[in-house]
C-alpha cells in the first residue's frame, strides 16, 4: 500500500492508490471510479486534509499554462502549480501576486482551499484573490463558477478544503510586477508592543518573531521599492544553529530558556532589495508542527502576551518562536478572517518534541480571545464550534451535499465537521 507524509511527518496516509493524470479526460476517468478522493497538493498543512484510504491525486504534472487577460488584472493559472511556479511565470509576463506568505511550495489550489496569507493591514488572504474556478466535481463533469456563474459554487469553493471537486484552473487577481525592500532587525519586544500598530500603519508589510524566552524579537519590515539591481539569488538556507539548538532543547528541556537567548543574541540585521516573489519566501528546514489562530486585532498582542507569560511561568520548553501577522478582513463563507480585520498568532513547536498537550493549553488561550483557527495548521474545532463560528456552515455544507452527495471528496477528519 502506498504511503504519503506531509512536510512535517506527522500526518500519514495510507491511500489505496495515488493517481498522477496529465490530462482531463484521464482525471475524469480517476474521478468518476474512486468512491472516495482527495487531491494532495504539496504537503504543507498540518492537519490531516490529505488523509484518506481511498485514491490520493496529484496535479504537479498535470497540463495547464498561465493564461493573462488583455487588461492585464487578472489570469488563469493551472490550479496544480506551486505558488513558486506560478509567480515565476507571472513576473515573466511583468506581473505578480498582491500578496504572498513565507512559503511558496504550496499549490496554488492548497493555499485557497485553506485561507493560506501573508502580512499586511490592508491584504486580505490569498483565497480572496480568486475570480472564478474551473471545477472537476464528483460525476467528472467540469464547470466553471464566478460571481454571476453558480455563485453559490463559487462563494463555496473560494475556501474549499477541497469539498466540492477537483479544481482544474483558477482565475486570479494579479498586479503589475513590483519590487520590495526587506529589513530584519532585532527590537526589543517592549517597543515592538507599543509601536508594531504604526509599523504596520507605514509600511505595507510588517511582521516579527519572538521567542517565549527573550525579550527581543525579530521584526520584518516589507516595503515596495526601486530596484537597485544588487538583488541575487539566495543560497540554501543554513539553520544548522538553529537545529542543535532544538536538539539540545529537545534532549534537555531545562536549558531552552538559555538557548534561546543565545539564538537571539546571535541574530543580525539585514537589508536587500529584490522581485517581490522572491522576497516573500523564506526557506525552512527545520521540521515543526503549527498551530496558528486569527484574533481580533486590537487584542492581539495582549493576547500574544499572555500566551508568552503562560509559557514562562510553567517552564515549557517551547523551542520556536511565535510569529505575528496583520491580515486583512474579507467576505468569504468559512474564512476565519470574515469577522473583521485580524492579527495571526502563529505557535510553532519542535517537530520531535511533544507538542498535543502544549497546543491545547495554547489553544484554550486562543480561543477565549475570540480566535478563530486556521485550517491548514492544528486544532480541535468540533461541528458546534463550526456552527458558532461560522453562521454561514450550514450553508456551506448544503453546497458541498447539491455537488457531491455520495461524499466522495470527504475524509474522516472533515466529515466530523462538515458531512
Amino acid at each position: 500500500m502506498p504511503e504519503w507524509r506531509n512536510w512535517s511527518g506527522s500526518v500519514v496516509a495510507r491511500p489505496a492508490e495515488i493517481a498522477s493524470p496529465r490530462t482531463e479526460a484521464e482525471l475524469a476517468q480517476i474521478v468518476r471510479r474512486a468512491p472516495r478522493l482527495r487531491v494532495a497538493g504539496s504537503g504543507h498543512s498540518f492537519t490531516p486534509l490529505c488523509e484518506t484510504d481511498g485514491l490520493l491525486v496529484s496535479l504537479s504534472e498535470f497540463e495547464g499554462r498561465l493564461e493573462v487577460a488583455p487588461d492585464r488584472r487578472s489570469a488563469w493559472a493551472p490550479a496544480g502549480w506551486s505558488l513558486d511556479k506560478l509567480t515565476r511565470a507571472l513576473w515573466d509576463e511583468g506581473l505578480c501576486l498582491p500578496n504572498q506568505g513565507d512559503i511558496n511550495r504550496q499549490a496554488l489550489a492548497g493555499a485557497l482551499a485553506t485561507g493560506t496569507h501573508g502580512t499586511g493591514r490592508e491584504l486580505k488572504c490569498l483565497s480572496a484573490i480568486s475570480r472564478r474556478f474551473r471545477l472537476m466535481l464528483a460525476d467528472g463533469s467540469v464547470v466553471t463558477c464566478g460571481p454571476d456563474e453558480r455563485e453559490p459554487l463559487y462563494q463555496a469553493q473560494r475556501l474549499s478544503l477541497g469539498l466540492f471537486g477537483v479544481a482544474l484552473a483558477v482565475e486570479i487577481e494579479v498586479v503589475p510586477a513590483y519590487h520590495l525592500e526587506e529589513r530584519i532587525e532585532r527590537r526589543p519586544m517592549e517597543e515592538v508592543l507599543e509601536s508594531f500598530a504604526d509599523w504596520g500603519g507605514e509600511l505595507r508589510h510588517a511582521e516579527f518573531w519572538v521567542f517565549p524566552y527573550s525579550d527581543v524579537a525579530i521584526v520584518k519590515f516589507l516595503h515596495p521599492a526601486e530596484d537597485d539591481g544588487g538583488f541575487k539569488e539566495p543560497g540554501q538556507v543554513d539553520e544548522t544553529v538553529f537545529r542543535l539548538c532544538c536538539e539540545l532543547s529537545a534532549a534537555a528541556p531545562k536549558f531552552t530558556s538559555t538557548l534561546q537567548r543565545l539564538l537571539v543574541r546571535g541574530s543580525g540585521k539585514s537589508r536587500r532589495v529584490g522581485p517581490a516573489h522572491r522576497i516573500f519566501p523564506s526557506e525552512r528546514t527545520v521540521p515543526f508542527e503549527e498551530m496558528e489562530y486569527e484574533l481580533p486585532r486590537e487584542s492581539a498582542l495582549t493576547v500574544l502576551s499572555e500566551a508568552i507569560a503562560w509559557i514562562r511561568k510553567a517552564e515549557l520548553p517551547v523551542t520556536f518562536p511565535f510569529e505575528f501577522r496583520w491580515t486583512a478582513a474579507d467576505d468569504i463563507w468559512v474564512s476565519p478572517f470574515n469577522a473583521g480585520d485580524c492579527a495571526a498568532v502563529s505557535m510553532h513547536q519542535f517537530a520531535r518534541m511533544p507538542w498535543q498537550g502544549l497546543f491545547a493549553e495554547g489553544e484554550a488561550i486562543f480561543r477565549g480571545a475570540g480566535g478563530r483557527p486556521h485550517w491548514g495548521k492544528r486544532h480541535t474545532l468540533t461541528r458546534e464550534d463550526v456552527d458558532r463560528l461560522y453562521p454561514r456552515a450550514e450553508q456551506f455544507r448544503q453546497v458541498r451535499r447539491e455537488h457531491d452527495p455520495d461524499g466522495k471528496f470527504l475524509n474522516s477528519h472533515l466529515s466530523e465537521l462538515f458531512s
